[in-house]
Formats: C-alpha cells, structure tokens, sequence
C-alpha cells in the first residue's frame, strides 16, 4: 500500500469514527471524560505502586515513569522531523475539545497509556498492566471520537511505547538500578517523617 493510499484509509477510518452533529450528549460527555482525564489516574496509580507497594512495585512503577518520559521524547522526535498536521488542521470532521495546532502522530496520551500499561504488564504487576491497556483502547477511540486524532496515530503510539520499553529494558541492569537507588534515597529524605509515621513504606 503506498503513503497516499494509507493516508486515504486513515482519514476515511477517522471519519467514520468521529462524532457528528447529533452525537448523544451522555456518549459525548463519556469520552471527553475518557480523552482529557482518565490519564490523572496513571500518576496516582504510579505514586500508589511506590509509596506503598513494596520493592516489587516500586521497582516497576520507576521504570513505567522512565520508559513513558523516553517515550514521549521519541514522539517530539518523530514530530519534529514529520509534523504530520491533526484532522482538524486539514478541515476534517469535527473537534469538539480544544487543542493546539501541533503534531498529530503519534499521541501522547496513548503513548503513555501503553508505555505505563505495557511495563506493567511485562514487569510483574500484571493485574495492573490489563486495566491500563484496556483503558488505553477507550483513550485512542475517545481521541478519534473527539477529533483530536487519526486512528493511525494511535497505532504508531503503541510501536513507539514497545521501542521506549525495549530500549529502556536493555539498559535496566546497568543505568536503571542506579537511578532507582538515586530516586529512593532522595524520597527516604524529602518524605522521611511520613515514613517514619509509618503513612507511607520506607
């Protein structure tokens, strides 16, 4: 398949995806919801992993955050060097949140949704992983649905998520063990009486 017939197939995709004029309220109300903060949770999930979720988590939950930071970095990347325009930039659909004239591909909402859920799921805390994945479907077509993004966007999100796991998963042994022992030492001392109250795990 050539670039113009991909390009073809990913605006027909998104507009049969994205909401019209006569969208349900409720439906409309549930993925702004979904699309703009349900990622609020990923940090809360992340802080709750390492304050109070043993070496195990703690250790994934540092690693969920780096390989999502890398990830993202790869995504101003490829940005940079193909700003690919959003739907609504090209005169397409109809945008029913705001957002800013940037790149489209890919998305940094699912970018993170994936990196988080993937390392999750690969590194020990499976249960955790399959809620963030799963929830990282309803993100993507929240996105489309609003018209923010095209559908392939999503898709290069998850390619980019599993490069961000991949790379930080080879380099973990050496450099990651030591900025987690970094990490934990600065938090022993910013959060010290919390962990002596016993609020939070040492």
């Amino acid at each position: 398949m050539t670039f113009n017939e991909h390009n073809a197939l990913n605006q027909t995709l998104f507009l049969d995806m994205n909401a019209g004029a006569h969208t349900p309220a409720g439906l409309m109300d549930f993925a702004i919801i979904t699309a703009q903060y349900l990622i609020f949770l990923l940090p809360v999930l992340l802080l709750g992993l390492w304050f109070w979720g043993g070496n195990a988590r703690r250790t994934v939950a540092f690693k969920a955050l780096g390989v999502a930071l890398f990830a993202l970095l790869l995504n101003m990347l490829i940005g940079m060097v193909w700003p690919q325009p959003r739907p609504f930039m090209l005169g397409l659909g109809h945008l029913w949140i705001a957002h800013a004239s940037d790149a489209s591909f890919p998305s940094d909402h699912m970018t993170v949704f994936v990196s988080v859920g993937l390392t999750l799921l690969l590194d020990g805390a499976w249960g955790f992983g399959f809620i963030v994945l799963s929830a990282s479907v309803a993100v993507a077509w929240a996105r489309v649905f609003l018209g923010v993004h095209f559908p392939l966007d999503m898709l290069g999100s998850v390619l980019v998520a599993a490069c961000g796991y991949l790379a930080l998963s080879l380099g973990w042994c050496s450099e990651g063990v030591t900025l987690l022992a970094w990490a934990e030492r600065i938090y022993r001392v910013l959060l010290a009486r919390p962990i002596r109250a016993g609020w939070i795990r040492r």
